[in-house]
């Protein structure tokens, strides 16, 4: 059992060190800058949608 694990554990090591494509600084970045501005654009849509919602639910539930 000992040795199955111990085998797992440096084939996991090879594959990632030798077979995973790691991407560069700037792809990273990159990527990341995307999900940042995605991110904050979802949190506006549902702020948004949420403001909405409010509005009306104060409508019904409170009317002037």
């Amino acid at each position: 059992m000992l040795k199955r694990i111990a085998n797992y554990c440096k084939e996991s090591y090879d594959e990632l060190v030798h077979k995973v494509s790691w991407p560069t600084r700037k792809e990273l970045s990159s990527s990341a800058v995307v999900v940042l501005y995605a991110s904050l654009l979802i949190a506006l849509v549902v702020f948004l949608m949420d403001s909405v919602f409010q509005f009306v639910m104060e409508d019904v539930v409170y009317p002037h």
